[in-house]
């Protein structure tokens, strides 16, 4: 019995078609954001801009939502990109729960979190009560990012209590989706010096708020 084995160069081909076809449909999806404001097309409409059959849209992603959350993360990435390489070139600590957070701490004011927040606005809408999907969106694309920051602070602190570090990461991230609503609701989404500067004192505030389970007593 002969051994069938794959063709090589037709496989690179399809895999790059596969690729191809994904990045022209979240293009399509930022310009139709962009055009018509978060999630005011269908999948269709999609299909359309990007230039390709409707199912093969599904082919990629299981709904609009899905393809909308992917967009998200492209946003969130390049700020989480910039985040993780922040932390990278801060020395490491002790791996104690203080020194864990101050490099969170550091990673965060140095990470332009406003702009990408401001860019999910666009996409899926403002979380709240009028919103309700726009806020189990913005909950699913930043729980996918904080598991990106636990996974780094865990190989950065291998020695590190697992417990200790996913509470750290987590409460950190969920105060950022806290302080990103109310942003939202009070000065954003437009940047400008007087939103960003709002953005400041409620990241301080967070940062204030949540030291004290990380820091030790003085």
């Amino acid at each position: 019995m002969h051994l069938v084995l794959p063709d090589v160069t037709t496989t690179d081909r399809r895999a790059a078609l596969k690729a191809r076809h994904r990045a022209a449909i979240l293009q399509a999806a930022r310009d139709l954001v962009d055009e018509r404001g978060g999630r005011g097309f269908g999948v269709d409409d999609l299909a359309s801009r990007a230039d390709i059959a409707r199912r093969t849209v599904f082919n990629h992603f299981a709904s609009l939502d899905e393809v909308l959350l992917a967009v998200c993360e492209q946003e969130l990435s390049v700020i989480i990109d910039r985040f993780l390489a922040d932390m990278a070139r801060t020395p490491v600590g002790d791996g104690s729960r203080a020194s864990m957070f101050e490099e969170l701490e550091s990673a965060a004011r140095g990470a332009d979190l406003a702009p990408a927040i401001s860019g999910m606005y666009r996409i899926i809408g403002e979380p709240g009560k009028e919103d309700p999907k726009a806020a189990v969106l913005t909950q699913t694309a930043f729980s996918r990012v904080t598991e990106r920051l636990r996974d780094e602070v865990a190989r950065r602190h291998p020695g590190a209590d697992q417990l200790d570090t996913a509470l750290l990461v987590d409460s950190l991230m969920s105060g950022i989706v806290v302080i990103a609503d109310h942003w939202l609701t009070h000065d954003g989404p437009d940047l400008t010096p007087a939103s960003l500067t709002a953005w400041d004192a409620l990241l301080s505030r967070l940062v204030h708020s949540v030291r004290s389970g990380y820091m030790p007593a003085s």
